[in-house]
C-alpha cells in the first residue's frame, strides 16, 4: 500500500493536533507514508505513546509532543519545538477535538466553554503560532478539521456543531486573509467516521458499538460509516500542491450525509 503512495511531502514539516488517535493518527501516518517530518501533538500521554510505538512499528519516525492547545504558552511551547525538530512547519492539520452532547437545556455551562476552547480556540490559538512562520517561509498550508455538524442542524448536539460551525467561518476568514500571501486554508467536513469518538458516543448513549454503528450507517447515503483513512486522504490533498487553487472549502467527506 505505502508503495503505491504518491511522495507529495518528501522533506516537509507536518503538525497533526490530537494527532494519537483516530482521524488525527491516520493524518499522520498518511504524511509520514509521503515523506513528510511529522510532529503529533497530543494531550494524552497514554495514547501519545501508544501511536508513536505503533508508527514506529511500521517504519516511521514521528516526533510526540505533549501539550494542550487550549492553553497558548503550551501552544507556543509545542510549535517551537516542533520547528525545532522539523526544520520547518508546511502543513498544519488543526484535528484536536471533542464531543459534548446534549440540547441548550442540557448542556452545562462548563462544557460549553470546554468544547469551544479545544474545538474553536485550539484551531486559533494554533494556527495564531503557526502563521508566522508560514509567511516568513513564503508558503504554507492549514487544513482544519470541522464536520459536517459544521454545515447542518443535528438534535441534541449544539455546542458540537456550534464549534464546529465556527470551525468553517474561521476556516474561510483565514483562507481570505492570506490567500495572497501564498498560504491556503481549508478545512474538512467528515460524517460519522469509525474512530474511538464513535465508540466513546455508542457508550454514552449505552449502545453497543455494532448497534449504534447501524443506526448512524443508515444516515449516510453510502450506507456505512467513514474510515480515518478516509478523511487522511482528503486532508493530504487539501495540503498537497495538486490544490493549489483551491482556498476556503468546507470539503464534505460524509458518505453523501449532507447531500440530503
Amino acid at each position: 500500500m505505502v508503495d503505491l503512495i504518491e511522495q507529495r511531502f518528501v522533506g516537509k514539516g507536518v503538525i497533526v493536533t490530537g494527532g494519537a488517535s483516530g482521524i488525527g493518527k491516520a493524518t499522520a501516518e498518511r504524511f509520514l507514508a509521503e515523506g513528510a517530518k511529522v510532529a503529533i501533538i497530543d494531550i494524552s500521554e497514554k495514547n501519545g505513546k501508544s501511536a508513536l510505538a505503533e508508527l514506529r512499528g511500521k517504519g516511521y519516525e514521528p516526533i510526540l509532543v505533549m501539550g494542550d492547545v487550549t492553553d497558548s504558552k503550551d501552544v507556543k511551547r509545542m510549535v517551537s519545538k516542533a520547528r525545532s525538530a522539523l526544520g520547518s512547519i508546511d502543513v498544519l492539520f488543526n484535528n484536536a477535538g471533542i464531543l459534548v452532547e446534549g440540547t441548550i437545556e442540557e448542556v452545562s455551562e462548563k462544557d460549553w466553554d470546554r468544547i469551544i476552547a479545544v474545538n474553536v480556540k485550539g484551531v486559533f490559538l494554533m494556527s495564531k503560532a503557526v502563521i508566522p512562520i508560514m509567511l516568513k517561509q513564503k508558503k504554507g498550508a492549514i487544513v482544519n478539521n470541522a464536520s459536517c455538524s459544521g454545515l447542518v442542524g443535528d438534535r441534541g448536539a449544539i455546542a458540537y456543531n456550534t464549534s464546529k460551525g465556527a470551525v468553517v467561518l474561521m476556516t474561510k476568514c483565514m483562507a481570505l486573509d492570506y490567500a495572497m500571501k501564498n498560504i491556503r486554508v481549508n478545512c474538512v467536513c467528515p460524517g460519522e467516521i469509525d474512530t474511538p469518538m464513535f465508540r466513546q458516543e455508542a457508550k454514552t448513549r449505552g449502545l453497543p458499538v455494532e448497534e449504534y454503528r447501524k443506526q448512524l450507517s443508515e444516515y449516510h447515503p453510502i450506507g456505512r460509516l467513514g474510515f480515518p483513512e478516509e478523511v487522511a486522504n482528503a486532508v493530504a490533498f487539501l495540503a498537497s500542491d495538486e490544490a493549489a487553487f483551491i482556498i476556503g472549502a468546507a470539503f464534505s467527506v460524509d458518505g453523501g450525509y449532507t447531500c440530503q
